[in-house]
């Protein structure tokens, strides 16, 4: 073999390494941050793109994430030189938070986030995810910690949108976008769930008890209401009697005597109902009175009669 002939072997063999170490595809929704002797040089998105090998390399992100291991979530962290621009989804840890009234309680949140800057994802902070759970964790404590625990248990729709506010300020210096932030179950220890339980429990009692006697009283309000209209009409009715009655005889007789006689009138018309009950029939001392009264208002009322 000629020395010209080794050299052109050499030189083919440089060419198919530089094209193997040096071409690279990108595939779609991924990303890669390009150093050049330690410095960044540039960020290739999708498609076959050549890098000079040994100069050109590209930078790792590292991402964290849970795998769960006999029930328990174990942090696993991987070194990766492609950038996942699609939404992420961070699962972590429940944690311990507590509430305004002392209450300790376990929050499980997920958050959703992207990245849109790969450069910033991988150069302005060290470990991304990491980063993201921590800031994560000291938001959701700050904002649970303004809660009591009532008010806690109804207002994870609040929760969520600060966190999210919160979380997207922060996650822009590091080209990432907050998408949601999630609070998927809040814990509650097990005496305050049963205490809770009991005044639910005391609190459905009241409202059933307050609700049947409002029903009662608006009952008892509609039969006063019913007895007020008829007695009403019944004084009214008797009053146009006594009217007729003067008008009829023409007497100065006064309306109570004339309202008294008509009282004692319908009093002799339940005598015989009353009479059926027993053998005999103890009448009470005032309607001996109002009987005694027809034979005096009959005298004052020429026309008048008595039927019975």
């Amino acid at each position: 073999m000629t020395p010209v002939t080794i050299l052109i072997a050499v030189f083919a063999l440089a060419i198919i390494i530089f094209l193997v170490k040096g071409l690279v595809i990108v595939q779609q929704s991924e990303a890669m941050v390009i150093e050049r002797l330690g410095e960044y040089s540039r960020t290739l998105e999708q498609g076959l793109h050549l890098l000079i090998p040994f100069i050109d390399q590209p930078r790792a992100i590292q991402m964290r994430r849970y795998q769960t291991l006999d029930g328990v979530q174990i942090p696993v962290t991987a070194l990766s030189t492609r950038i996942d621009r699609r939404e992420i989804v961070a699962d972590f840890p429940k944690i311990p938070v507590i509430t305004k009234d002392n209450v300790t309680v376990l929050v499980d949140a997920a958050l959703y986030f992207q990245i849109i800057t790969p450069k910033d994802a991988v150069l302005a902070v060290e470990n991304l995810i990491q980063a993201i759970e921590t800031l994560t964790q000291t938001s959701l404590r700050s904002k649970v910690g303004e809660m009591e625990l009532d008010k806690l248990l109804e207002s994870r729709a609040e929760i969520n949108n600060a966190l999210t506010v919160t979380l997207d300020e922060a996650g822009n210096k590091w080209g990432t976008k907050i998408n949601r932030v999630e609070v998927q179950n809040i814990i509650v220890p097990e005496e305050v769930e049963q205490a809770m339980r009991k005044q639910m429990s005391a609190e459905r009692e009241r409202r059933a008890t307050v609700t049947a006697a409002q029903g009662e009283k608006e009952a008892q309000i509609n039969v006063a209401e019913g007895e007020k209209q008829a007695a009403i009409l019944r004084a009214e009715g008797q009053r146009q009697a006594i009217r007729t009655i003067m008008e009829a005889t023409g007497t100065t007789v006064k309306e109570e005597q004339i309202l008294s006689y008509l009282i004692a009138l319908e009093y002799m018309k339940t005598l015989p109902e009353i009479a059926k009950d027993g053998e005999r029939v103890f009448l009470p001392y005032e309607a001996s009175s109002l009987l005694g009264s027809i034979g005096s208002i009959k005298d004052l009322l020429p026309g008048a009669s008595i039927k019975s």
